[in-house]
């Protein structure tokens, strides 16, 4: 009998074979057809196998069995996981509806597919007919939501969690978090994730890729090393995430510690926690290393030679990253991550005409249509090269909406090159596009400053005051014996401030010895000229390098992020340090890295 042919994902096109046979010769329904025909269904969901679903659809249809709930339920999911949704949900409406299964196949569908407004839709849909969601369901239609970042949406969903009785589900729970997360509520993941007592690797992981994506790395990493001490096993989605959390804030000693757990538990050959490495290093100013586990990779795929294109970006290394490049395109597809590397290299090195070819390679050759990122790159390079009219004609061209980092570029640009009628006009923009963001307003007060504007100067303070808004603080940071310490500029908060400053008075006489001439013209604050020549001397870079030099052993290199632009007379100062003390010291700012050695600096004062 029919019923006891074995079925298999290799058997069932000869099964389909004998079945079309046996109707054509005995022109009646065998016995157990639903089921063998339910069983051949089974096995093209499993391969995913679209044409032989399509013809046994069209077989049943032709045996009279097209709308059986049982077998068009299958079909509706048969159609969903090799992306058909349109057709599946065809199908949906033509069948009886009472079976949860069906619904949460098609929500399914769409959560994975989009348009994400249709699971959503059909969510509310079902709780009409008088389904009651499970805990398939709501991983579904909050993936949506994540999606979408629909948060009102999502909350909904939330309480009907609650009151369902499935909060405490590990699936939907993850689901809530990662719901919570897309829309930038990282505190309402932490509720969720707080409120699951017995926590599984998946809800754990799910935490902390929350943490990450919303620039969270510390508690991420803190995470991490709580998920460790709770004996729950780090996976390579751990690591991946927890890795990536290192190299966001260059803490490269616990990253290092994270490559050494990597290794002891048999991940050293798993090439997404490499790549993160990878990523890690590079941005944690190691390059070469980040080279060497790039070269030991088994697979290099596309994030990996973006990884490594990034990293020499970063560090200004602009012709290892072109040479990167044309290996990558003797195997692999670029996609347009890669051309902002590319372009991003070009950038810090001044590359004009480089740059100008890849941006129309992008277009040409692969057919990737420029994003503001590119064209911010290119803003800021001609820009920063001189040729602000050139920049501005690029943005008049744009085929997508410029943004505030577009218009940024520009007024960095003007300042640098003093063009206080083209600073007006970028600055008018991006009031908006960032009504509250003071430090566009600090810009072109500093280019009025600069033109002896001193009325416009004047004005735009006062404009500030009413509108309440203050400069964000620069902060710097380094990492001493995996404890990461944090300074403002003229911070006298720390438990060695008194050192410090004792530190940094003693170096300034030196540099002073070897010709550093303090550049006061960025204060424009109306105080005498030895309070302007403090408050440059204090910058939280400075404070930061000296922590480091006398908290470290002589010779120790010594890595600074930054959250700003590092200013043009720190730049100098870290020039004399450098040589002064013999120490290397990298200092990675908003822009780039710029790596002092012997009293130069790799930018060679180009950034």
């Amino acid at each position: 009998m029919l019923s006891r042919i074995r079925i298999s994902l290799n058997s069932s096109h000869n099964y389909f074979v004998f079945l079309q046979n046996y109707h054509c010769n005995h022109h009646s329904l065998p016995p157990n057809l639903v089921q063998d025909y339910a069983n051949l269904l089974n096995s093209c969901i499993l391969g995913k196998s679209i044409q032989p679903g399509r013809q046994l659809h069209a077989r049943l249809c032709i045996a009279g069995l097209g709308y059986n709930t049982l077998l068009a339920t299958k079909l509706v999911n048969l159609y969903c996981v090799c992306g058909h949704v349109s057709v599946a949900h065809k199908l949906f409406a033509k069948i009886p509806k009472g079976n949860l299964f069906l619904w949460n196949v098609l929500i399914r569908g769409y959560a994975w597919n989009g348009p994400y407004e249709v699971a959503i839709s059909l969510y509310f849909q079902l709780l009409k007919h008088g389904h009651v969601p499970d805990n398939f369901t709501f991983p579904f239609v909050l993936k949506a939501c994540s999606a979408l970042s629909a948060i009102d949406v999502g909350r909904d969903i939330h309480e009907k969690v609650v009151e369902a009785g499935w909060e405490r589900d590990v699936f939907v729970c993850a689901a809530l978090i990662d719901m919570y997360a897309k829309g930038g509520r990282v505190d309402s993941s932490r509720k969720v994730f707080d409120g699951v007592a017995q926590r599984d690797v998946v809800v754990w992981n799910s935490m902390l890729a929350a943490y990450s994506k919303n620039g969270c790395a510390d508690e991420c990493l803190l995470l991490c090393s709580e998920m460790a001490y709770a004996g729950v096993g780090l996976t390579d989605a751990t690591l991946v995430t927890s890795i990536s959390a290192s190299a966001d804030i260059a803490a490269l000693q616990q990253g290092r510690e994270l490559h050494g757990y990597s290794f002891r538990q048999g991940f050293g050959s798993h090439d997404k926690v490499m790549t993160a490495l990878v990523d890690m290093y590079a941005k944690s100013g190691h390059v070469k290393l980040a080279r060497m586990l790039f070269e030991a990779l088994s697979e290099k795929r596309v994030v990996s030679w973006n990884a490594m294109i990034t990293g020499y970006a970063m560090h200004g290394h602009a012709n290892a990253a072109l040479d990167m490049f044309e290996w990558m395109i003797r195997g692999a597809h670029p996609d347009h991550i890669t051309f902002v590397g590319v372009l991003s290299a070009c950038n810090h090195g001044g590359m004009v005409d480089e740059a100008k070819m890849y941006f129309e390679q992008m277009t040409r050759n692969y057919s990737i249509e420029p994003t503001v990122q590119h064209y911010t790159c290119m803003v800021d390079l001609l820009g920063h090269c001189g040729r602000l009219d050139e920049a501005y004609g690029l943005i008049t061209q744009m085929k997508v909406a410029p943004d505030s980092g577009v218009w940024g570029a520009l007024l960095n640009s003007c300042k640098i090159h003093g063009d206080v009628k083209l600073a007006e006009l970028a600055l008018e923009k991006l009031v908006e596009l960032e009504p509250n963001d003071a430090g566009n307003y600090v810009i072109l007060s500093n280019i009025y400053a600069q033109a002896g504007r001193w009325e416009g100067v004047a004005k735009l303070r006062k404009l500030m005051t009413d509108k309440g808004l203050k400069k964000s603080m620069a902060c710097s940071w380094i990492e001493v014996k995996s404890k990461v310490h944090a300074f403002l500029s003229g911070d006298t908060s720390h438990p060695l401030s008194n050192e410090i400053y004792a530190e940094l008075e003693i170096l300034g006489a030196w540099m002073v010895q070897a010709g550093y001439t303090p550049n006061t013209s960025p204060v424009f604050h109306d105080v005498d000229d030895d309070e302007k020549t403090r408050m440059v001397t204090s910058h939280s870079e400075r404070l930061a390098i000296v922590f480091g030099l006398i908290s470290t052993p002589p010779g120790t290199k010594l890595l600074i992020t930054k959250n700003v632009r590092v200013c043009e007379d720190c730049h100098v100062a870290i020039k004399f340090i450098s040589k002064i003390t013999e120490r290397e010291i990298t200092i990675r700012d908003v822009n780039r890295y710029h790596h002092f050695k012997d009293g130069i600096c790799s930018c060679r004062d180009y950034w």
